[in-house]
């Protein structure tokens, strides 16, 4: 577990910097989110349960493969290999819509149900998706048929700039199971074991047939929404020097540590190991020709006058060397 997510912070940080140097595309960090995603997926089965991530879980599924993240990475970097991933991987693609992937998630779950298949499906989404009308529609239907559904709400305390007293007048968004009649759960979000036993229960309920179950994990985002924000910009200094202080990573090392179960030697391993997959998938993106028209590509079935134009225009000026 501390090893996926000492690779999922490295992962982050280093797309976060391609990024900046103009190498990659737009990214959300999971940064100070790693003990949620992983101790999630290690209470799931890879062969039965699927996962319906939003946008800033891929980094920490290194329980579904590496293969994941490098998917990811090339995903970034505009590789088309990146669009899906690998067939026989439960893991839907990255989406940016609010809540968009939960009622997905309740139609597998329903599907798997009906099918008698042993498999739950988990929905990641944030406290401000919790807000959006797909969240409560898909509770309310998965709590009615008891789909064996796990909600996991990731309540980092911001939605983008919207902080949680500005999302909701409940105490905590765990009671929000209540209206829908299923259990409402809270738990320390940097703690991967707390969060891995939560879980191993919801999945045990749901796959008895019990229905699905609200999970709240409290946590704190360390960095950026995106790449696109600057958080400087609202979040008080104390404030992100009290999250950085609980941050996961460094917090589960030292625990383990005291126990005898981690040293130097094997937090090296774990930093080469995941630095050599990123370099994989930042060589293999790299590598591949670029159009530099290609953006105009897949837009609509058939190209407007206007595009053409401006793929016309932009052709022209590389041709130049001006663009």
């Amino acid at each position: 577990m501390l090893r996926t997510m000492i690779a999922a912070r490295i992962y982050s940080t280093r797309c976060f910097n391609l990024q900046r140097q103009g190498r990659l595309g737009t990214m959300a960090p999971v940064d100070g989110n790693e003990a949620v995603v992983v101790g999630t997926t290690y209470a799931l089965q890879p062969e039965h349960d699927w996962i319906f991530p939003q946008y800033r879980e891929q980094y920490a599924l290194g329980r579904y493969g590496d293969e994941v993240i490098r998917r990811h990475a090339l995903y970034l970097a505009g590789h088309p290999e990146g669009s899906n991933y690998p067939a026989g991987l439960n893991v839907f693609p990255c989406q940016i819509s609010l809540a968009a992937q939960v009622p997905h998630a309740v139609g597998m779950a329903w599907g798997l149900m009906r099918q008698g298949l042993a498999g739950v499906a988990v929905a990641f989404f944030g406290d401000g998706a919790s807000s959006e009308g797909d969240f409560y529609e898909a509770a309310n239907f998965a709590a009615v048929i008891k789909a064996p559904v796990v909600f996991m709400l990731v309540n980092n305390g911001w939605a983008i700039s919207t902080p949680t007293s500005m999302q909701t007048a409940a105490v905590t968004f765990a009671d929000k199971a209540a209206a829908f009649g299923m259990p409402g759960v809270r738990v320390d979000g940097c703690d991967p074991i707390a969060v891995w036993e939560v879980v191993t229960a919801a999945r045990a309920r749901a796959v008895a047939g019990e229905g699905p179950t609200l999970i709240e994990a409290v946590t704190h985002r360390l960095g950026h929404h995106t790449t696109a924000d600057d958080p400087t910009r609202y979040i008080p200094v104390e404030q992100l020097a009290a999250a950085r202080a609980a941050d996961p990573v460094p917090t589960f090392a030292a625990q383990l540590r005291s126990v005898g179960l981690w040293d130097d030697e094997l937090q090296a391993d774990a930093e080469a190991a995941a630095n050599a997959v990123i370099d994989d998938a930042v060589d293999q993106a790299l590598a591949r020709p670029l159009a530099p028209d290609a953006f105009f590509d897949h837009v609509f079935a058939q190209p407007t006058p206007r595009m053409r134009r401006q793929r016309a225009q932009l052709l022209e000026l590389e041709a130049e060397g001006r663009s």
